[in-house]
């Protein structure tokens, strides 16, 4: 057990002898910290920590959050299909409604273990959720050792059909330094390999046309180091059977990311200046559902028929020498 037990009643603890796993079923089911033990004993921050006890309430401060049915932004908070158009709640700045929408509700538990715990969510038991359909959603997090797996599924309990993403956003810290001490400031981050071949054009973050070969900002298929420029694009064309891989020097770890299929894109956000940077699994591209109803290919948007359920796995193992 490390040094960083939590007593707040808001959180659940997953533990295995390689990782500590705090889970905020009240808020939106996000992760509030993600800590793993490396050979030297030291108990260590691998994904951003959410930094206050207030922050626990925020899903965007906290390590990771779920986003669901719609991963990144649907421009304008306009969502068409079918014919016909709803306007979500813009809850960006940049007038976008952006990651979904169940962050901010409490999940119920309906499974819990030492080392899992599975959430579960029904939309039709709350007002405004911003979304024109009812769906159910289940989120388990397990651990194994030195692997956390994450499952999702979202099942359409509506009586029509319609359009769903679904991803994560873990925040992974740029050097793996104690918990409770600071990232430098200046730290250029872990070396990153991404085996995708394709990414997206953007304007303020939103695509307008398929995927294109790999913007060279983005191109990690040659391990490179992740620097202190920014990033911030969506990748596709994965390499089946590759791991997305995060080299940590000081100590020597591995981090391996590894997803199904259905997740078919991801977005690498590293912003300047910041101790942290994500790397995002998700279904769909931003605006996913506007690219879909232009005919665009390979967008990744699930078309989900009543009583119909899409589900997808990724998982992240960490690799130690000693």
């Amino acid at each position: 057990m490390s040094t960083s037990e939590r007593t707040d009643p808001r959180v659940a603890t997953l533990r295995s002898d390689v990782w500590e796993l705090d889970v905020l079923p009240g808020t939106g089911a996000s992760i509030g910290a993600g800590r793993i033990r490396t050979p030297d004993g030291v108990w260590r921050d691998l994904l951003r920590p959410t930094r206050t006890a207030a922050g626990l309430g925020e899903p965007e401060k906290c390590a990771s959050f779920v986003m669901i049915p719609w991963s990144n932004r649907v421009a304008g908070g306009l969502l068409r299909f079918g014919g016909r158009t709803w306007r979500l709640q813009q809850n960006a700045a940049d007038g976008t409604a952006i990651h979904g929408t169940v962050r901010y509700v409490p999940w119920d538990v309906t499974a819990r273990s030492e080392s899992a715990i599975s959430l579960e969510l029904d939309t039709g038991e709350f007002v405004g959720m911003n979304f024109p359909w009812r769906f159910t959603t289940r989120v388990t997090y397990a651990l194994d050792g030195p692997v956390l797996t994450v499952t999702t599924s979202v099942r359409n309990v509506d009586d029509e059909a319609f359009p769903v993403g679904f991803g994560h956003h873990p925040y992974f810290q740029r050097a793996l330094v104690p918990v409770g001490q600071p990232v430098p400031q200046d730290s250029p981050g872990p070396v990153l390999e991404i085996p995708a071949h394709r990414s997206y054009a953007l304007e303020h973050a939103l695509p307008s046309a398929a995927a294109v070969p790999v913007a060279a900002r983005a191109d990690f298929r040659t391990p490179r180091r992740l620097g202190t420029g920014l990033v911030d694009d969506v990748l596709t064309g994965f390499e089946p059977g590759r791991p997305v891989r995060l080299q940590y020097d000081d100590p020597d770890v591995t981090v391996e990311l590894t997803q199904d299929a259905v997740f078919e894109h991801m977005v690498v956000y590293a912003p300047r200046g910041r101790t942290y940077f994500a790397v995002e699994p998700a279904t769909n591209v931003n605006d996913g559902v506007a690219l879909h109803q232009a005919g665009v290919p390979g967008t990744g948007v699930l078309v989900v028929e009543p009583g119909q359920e899409v589900a997808g796995t990724f998982s992240i193992a960490v690799h130690a020498a000693g």
